[in-house]
């Protein structure tokens, strides 16, 4: 199963880097899998080291999937990484084996810790909704602006309907996004 998550790596300068992305967790390993010209790629080539965070805030996936923000973090035991302060859980992982053949790379990690920080209150409608208005504003090259507003307008509904501040504040983020593209 693939999970929503902020998968948190750092260059060979030690500069980090926060990408939404679905992660495969299973017994003891988890897979990544970047596209080749991400910069999350590039990291896990450079130091075969990421923390994958789980986290119920849904303005962290809107923020990270269409700017490089700098989020509060603490430095991760096991790995060189950090951990987001508004994680829930995160996996330190190290890459023990990359498959780079097609546009989109699997990393395999190992499992190298797992902590937990809070209790994951979960997801609502809204919530979700922000993570498919996130993913949408990655693809705005692909799909066309006109498509993604079209779309925007039906979760916009359901963030209104089903949402708090947080969520509100994470969707006029993206809309503002795709308006300027």
């Amino acid at each position: 199963m693939i999970i929503e998550s902020i998968v948190t790596t750092l260059n060979e300068e030690g500069e980090a880097n926060f990408a939404p992305m679905g992660a495969t967790i299973r017994e003891g390993e988890l897979l990544i899998r970047p596209y080749k010209d991400s910069v999350t790629y590039r990291n896990l080539v450079a130091t075969g080291t990421a923390v994958v965070n789980l986290t119920d805030n849904c303005r962290l996936f809107a923020e990270s999937a269409i700017s490089s923000p700098q989020f509060s973090t603490f430095p991760a035991e096991l790995v060189p990484g950090l951990v987001l302060t508004d994680a829930c859980s995160y996996y330190e992982c190290r890459v023990s084996d990359a498959d780079t053949a097609s546009a989109r790379a699997t990393f395999r990690c190992e499992i190298l810790k797992k902590g937990i920080l809070r209790e994951f209150i979960g997801f609502n409608r809204a919530k979700n909704a922000i993570i498919e208005a996130a993913i949408l504003a990655t693809r705005v090259r692909f799909l066309g602006a006109a498509k993604i507003r079209e779309e925007y307008r039906r979760l916009s509904e359901i963030v209104h309907k089903t949402g708090g501040e947080q969520e509100a504040q994470a969707m006029r983020y993206l809309q503002d996004y795709v308006e300027r593209q």
